[in-house]
């Protein structure tokens, strides 16, 4: 019996070394933009050189996104293995214990990263994310348009020339408007043009003792001349627009000025999907006129592991190669220099085909290195962030005034009550938090 027992063991040994070990699967939870997805068709020469690793895709709009993901983390819940997240997510969530350190990434070139971009990702020099794309914000507008209007928009415009420009575009009667900006409620929404603009106004969300400031005369000429302006020459419902509707509606022809992350420009001067590629100019974030603010933000959609995740080496491995320059070079090869992802690493920007391929090059990497994330207000304030306050109740109250500002968009409220109740609402959730003494 014994030696028919070894030979059962060894037959069972011969047939556990001939079947490949289990895959492990990533969750992985990314926002449905162009990039993102393009990276999910991406992934064959991934998952083909790491046959042990398969990747399960949740891909959701950008507020849905962000809801399910933070509810997760701070939970505990363990869904996803790779999170897509943004600079203002990384210190707080890094500085609570929620994410893995990435300084050891396998062959991966950190010192590549554009400063700006990695610092923001980083937490006492230690990065927690590693950026997919980067962006800042500025001006796309319709140079066709703009030259039969007989106007011209400067490449550091003011709001003033903005909206005289768009006013000389819009042809309601052809559904050309004259301009699109986000009206989609959320912090990361409408609330992320709104606060760079706001900015640019030389508003501030808060003194140093942390009052909110919708009583003041800047938000109050900032939401005023931007529901003036949609309202005049914006799309019809343009309350339910974010990014994505609004880059829907330039690629048809439907907008004569956009004024947005540029990261978009890749996508308004692509012919295969742009009915406007080639009559596509660019131009700062504007700036009131007498305010030294031209509002540019800062943001990375990245990609960090949750410290809940059950593969983290698997998940290292991936998130190293989606944000590799090999990927990008993958991505340049696939579908052109032009769509390479952007706004990341000094190399695309040193690069000659990405220079010749992508017009907007320049201007990019000038919006991001030139946003000043440590004072966004040329007034006094207590926190740092651009489009947003880095801070963890952002989310609540951000989302909040969106709603409120929405409304007025949708006419729903004026401009004044807008304000009020954002004061108001702003102020009761800051006491509550503890910022404001009762």
């Amino acid at each position: 019996m014994a030696h028919i027992t070894r030979a059962l063991a060894g037959a069972c040994a011969v047939t556990a070394l001939s079947v490949p070990a289990l895959a492990e699967t990533l969750t992985i939870a990314t926002v449905n933009n162009g990039d993102m997805i393009r990276m999910q068709r991406m992934t064959a020469p991934f998952t083909e050189a790491n046959p042990d690793i398969e990747l399960d895709w949740v891909t959701l709009e950008e507020n849905i996104l962000r809801e399910r993901v933070t509810t997760d983390i701070a939970t505990r819940g363990g869904q996803y293995d790779v999170l897509t997240i943004g600079n203002y997510e990384v210190p707080i969530w890094a500085n609570q214990d929620w994410l893995l350190p990435l300084s050891d990434l396998p062959d991966y070139d950190s010192e590549d990263l554009l400063p700006p971009v990695r610092d923001a990702l980083s937490v006492d020099g230690t990065l927690y994310a590693v950026p997919f794309y980067a962006e800042s914000a500025m001006v796309m507008y319709r140079t066709d348009l703009a030259e039969a209007a007989g106007v011209t928009i400067s490449d550091s415009p003011t709001w003033a020339e903005i909206r005289a420009a768009a006013e000389a575009m819009t042809n309601k009667d052809e559904e050309v408007y004259g301009i699109c900006l986000r009206g989609k409620p959320g912090w990361g929404e409408n609330m992320a043009f709104l606060t760079a603009m706001a900015n640019s106004y030389g508003a501030r969300w808060f003194d140093p003792d942390w009052q909110p400031q919708f009583d003041s005369e800047e938000w109050n000429a900032t939401l005023t001349d931007y529901l003036d302006m949609m309202t005049s020459y914006g799309p019809p419902g343009a309350s339910s627009n974010g990014f994505n509707e609004n880059l829907s509606l330039f690629q048809q022809g439907k907008c004569g000025i956009w004024i947005d992350a540029t990261i978009a420009a890749s996508f308004v001067t692509d012919p295969e999907n742009s009915t406007v590629a080639d009559s596509v100019g660019f131009a700062q974030f504007p700036n009131k006129e007498g305010v030294d603010n031209h509002g540019n933000w800062l943001w990375s959609w990245s990609l960090a592991i949750p410290a809940t995740s059950d593969a983290p080496e698997a998940a290292k491995t991936f998130v190293a190669w989606a944000t590799s320059k090999a990927y990008t070079e993958a991505v340049a090869e696939a579908d052109g220099w032009r769509n390479a992802p952007a706004g990341t690493r000094a190399s695309l920007y040193e690069n000659a085909e990405y220079q010749e391929a992508a017009p907007f090059a320049e201007m990019t990497l000038n919006a991001i290195e030139s946003a000043n994330t440590q004072k966004a207000s040329v007034q006094d304030i207590p926190y740092t962030g651009g489009q947003f306050v880095a801070i963890p109740e952002f989310q609540g109250i951000g989302t909040s005034v969106g709603q409120q500002f929405s409304a007025a968009l949708a006419g729903q409220m004026s401009a004044e009550d807008a304000l009020a109740g954002a004061q108001s609402n702003v102020t009761r959730e800051m006491t509550r938090a503890g910022y404001i003494s009762r």
